[in-house]
């Protein structure tokens, strides 16, 4: 099983300069064999395999003497990191590669001469870097990526393999449906609500205040630079208060239930896009799979369409509409009156139930079909009656 730990290092005053130099290095190289790639796509109609862009290393260290500087596995693994970039291009999981900027997130990966011992990193070239281990992993180390953050702060990431094969899967034990929204961020099936704590919102006014002393600063100097990395530590104060909300209330779910079920949001609204960003769903998610994947547990997507709100979850009676200013409802069949979030978590989790006994489980990067009116429905009381799985909360 691969496993990453992220340490922050201090690396030396001569260390950072060469670490400058791979970070420049490995960007040029990625920026000219992406240029390259495209240049061949649009005369030849073909572009170009990871041993080809390898290949024009040896021709180009010829020409730019600097790029000697610096590791060559280093500079071979931008060729493989262009390869997967494109592979999740073509498999629609990310956008068409863009070129890198010197003012975003500087990165270099070293996949050899790597060894975390004790409180100090070994990497190629730079030999002993010191790093603040919190716990040290136990595996094999795999590479080692090393980061320079806006703020100036430089991280490590191990990649560790620790020779373990991931848990069998087991569907016994209690199941939830999480309704993911915006005043509330997570209800469950159970009747739970955790409140959004929106951080952006929080430091908002301290982001202007940095950002507007930024403006004002004269482009090239000292202070401006300064000033860059001041609303950078903002950003970054935010990103550490929401990574540490999200992954509490995430190992929280996952420790108290077997199957988790969450739906499938491809939202675009251009009224509330501060605030869904401010939520971070997406990397809430990611975070509920890969921890229910290492313990054994399921982790299923429902489809986007599946009207969740607007269904009653006691006699699968299903509205022509509900508006998002209804919070509360009355089934006209049956007559319960619904919490409109829990009644969707507690739909979301049946429909979850669903998918699971028929076998048909959604993946993170699947594509997702509509489901026709009415025999979805069906299904869904039979899963209550038949699954195996018994719900509880």
């Amino acid at each position: 099983m691969l496993k990453a730990f992220k340490y922050r290092i201090y690396p030396t005053t001569e260390q950072k300069v060469l670490l400058a130099k791979s970070f420049g290095c490995c960007r040029w190289f990625y920026n000219f064999a992406l240029n390259l790639t495209n240049e061949t796509y649009k005369a030849t109609g073909k572009s170009l395999s990871q041993n080809e862009i390898i290949n024009k290393l040896p021709e180009l260290k010829k020409e730019f003497e600097w790029l000697t500087e610096v590791p060559s596995q280093a500079l071979q693994q931008v060729a493989l990191d262009l390869s997967s970039a494109f592979l999740n291009f073509f498999e629609k999981r990310a956008k068409f590669p863009k070129f890198k900027k010197k003012g975003n997130k500087q990165s270099v990966r070293f996949p050899q001469g790597i060894k975390l011992d004790g409180d100090y990193l070994t990497l190629p070239k730079l030999k002993k870097v010191y790093c603040k281990v919190s716990r040290l992993p136990e595996g094999k180390l795999k590479s080692v990526t090393v980061s320079l953050t806006p703020s100036g702060k430089y991280f490590a990431s191990c990649l560790y393999d620790d020779g373990v094969d991931l848990p069998k899967q087991n569907s016994e034990g209690k199941a939830v449906g999480i309704d993911l929204g915006i005043k509330d961020f997570a209800i469950t099936s159970d009747g739970s609500k955790y409140g959004n704590p929106n951080h952006y919102r929080k430091y908002e006014q301290m982001l202007a205040k940095k950002q507007k002393r930024l403006a004002k600063k004269q482009k090239g100097s000292n202070n401006r630079n300064k000033a860059r990395k001041a609303v950078a530590k903002v950003h970054e104060k935010i990103t550490r208060c929401r990574e540490d909300f999200l992954h509490k209330l995430s190992r929280k779910l996952v420790d108290e239930n077997q199957v988790i079920v969450v739906e499938n949001l491809a939202v675009k609204n251009h009224k509330l896009a501060k605030s869904i960003s401010d939520c971070g769903w997406g990397q809430f998610c990611t975070m509920l799979k890969y921890k229910a994947e290492w313990e054994g547990k399921y982790y299923i997507e429902v489809d986007r369409f599946f009207p969740s709100s607007k269904t009653c979850n006691n006699c699968l009676n299903q509205l022509d509409s509900l508006s998002l200013d209804i919070r509360s409802w009355q089934c006209p069949k049956c007559g319960t009156i619904h919490d409109r979030d829990i009644n969707a978590a507690i739909n979301i989790r049946d429909e979850g139930l669903r998918l699971l006994a028929v076998g048909h489980i959604a993946s993170a990067s699947g594509e997702r079909v509509r489901p026709s009116k009415g025999t979805a429905f069906v299904r869904h009381r039979s899963v209550k009656e038949e699954s195996p799985i018994t719900p509880q909360g």
